[in-house]
């Protein structure tokens, strides 16, 4: 008896020791911001999914932050490395930067601030601490929070799951879902740098646009579409095409595509035979950088832009809302002009 006692004792203890390792939601998000708090800059690389479109896309994502505010966000199409990206935050404003054709956008804007960001450490944090209803849980190696988004450009993803290293509280997953809790965005991070040694011109807006960064084609790499092949939006919100104008400019070619019904709006393609290569003027938006899903797009009130494979995109509509235009940009493709 005293043998099975002191085993049932023994036990016991164990039970009690491991509960007393455990730490609690509120230890483990005091710890995240601690760490915050304390770091200087950060350099992390994941890869991020999304099946938010017509088809998956994959992105290689690497981010640079340096305290308090200065970014710089590389993103890498898998299947279309001639698109890929830069967002960069420094003292001149926040910039969407594609190198390969020496296009940028300057926005007006306070990104990240007023969004969430599935690959930025200090938005996920944020978030948990803005979700007081946030649900905790681990596993052997994770911290896992479920928590609310804050995509004010996107209200179809409403929730993310996140996952922390239990030994140095490192992002290591984030599946950002929908209502139905389907994952549509996935992040998942390959490694994360605390207060890496950082060129100076980390976050200069030239070096970004002339150095080939991460892979990153630099401006005059990309080429240039033989011809234009019109795409159609196969979401019109009940609006019909009543016109399509096709026209030779003096820099390449451009089609209109004009749509009416209760709410019109109108589509433009663009192509250029010749890019600019001398100069950077980075274009002024009243506006924000969206995740369009395969690539970053900017919008204001009244209008959407975007560059995808050699051209250039826009819906402009006094009719849409800001979502309902990502609706639109995201169903183009060339089988709704077989329809």
């Amino acid at each position: 008896m005293k043998k099975y006692m002191g085993i049932l004792i023994g036990i016991l203890l164990l039970i009690v020791l491991a509960a007393c390792g455990e730490k609690s939601k509120e230890d483990v998000v005091k710890k995240l911001e601690e760490n915050l708090e304390k770091m200087t800059a950060y350099q992390s690389q994941a890869v991020m999914k999304l099946s938010t479109g017509k088809e998956d896309q994959e992105y290689k994502v690497e981010v640079t932050h340096q305290t308090p505010d200065y970014y710089r966000v590389l993103l890498k199409n898998e299947n279309d490395e001639e698109s890929s990206q830069i967002i960069l935050r420094n003292d001149e404003g926040v910039f969407v930067l594609t190198p390969a054709l020496n296009k940028s956008f300057k926005f007006q804007s306070e990104w990240p601030a007023n969004n969430s960001q599935p690959y930025l450490y200090q938005s996920l944090i944020n978030d948990l601490i803005e979700d007081p209803d946030a649900t905790f849980t681990t596993t052997e190696g994770h911290y896992v929070f479920e928590t609310k988004t804050s995509y004010e450009s996107n209200s179809n993803l409403p929730y993310q799951t996140i996952y922390f290293d239990k030994k140095t509280y490192a992002p290591v997953m984030v599946k950002v879902q929908d209502h139905d809790k389907n994952d549509l965005v996935e992040v998942e991070f390959t490694n994360f740098e605390v207060d890496p040694d950082l060129p100076e011109d980390t976050f200069d807006m030239e070096t970004n646009m002339t150095s080939s960064i991460f892979g990153v084609p630099v401006m005059g790499q990309e080429d240039v579409p033989s011809q234009l092949t019109v795409l159609y939006p196969s979401e019109n919100l009940g609006a019909e095409l009543v016109e399509e104008t096709q026209m030779d400019t003096e820099n390449g070619k451009r089609v209109m595509l004009s749509y009416e019904g209760d709410r019109h709006f109108t589509v433009i393609q663009e192509t250029f035979d010749v890019y600019p290569t001398s100069t950077i003027s980075p274009e002024t938006v009243t506006g924000e950088p969206v995740d369009l899903g395969f690539t970053v797009g900017a919008s204001s009130d009244d209008t959407l832009q975007w560059h995808y494979q050699g051209v250039n995109y826009y819906i402009a509509s006094e009719h849409l809302t800001k979502e309902e235009m990502k609706e639109v940009a995201r169903s183009m493709s060339t089988e709704a002009a077989m329809k």
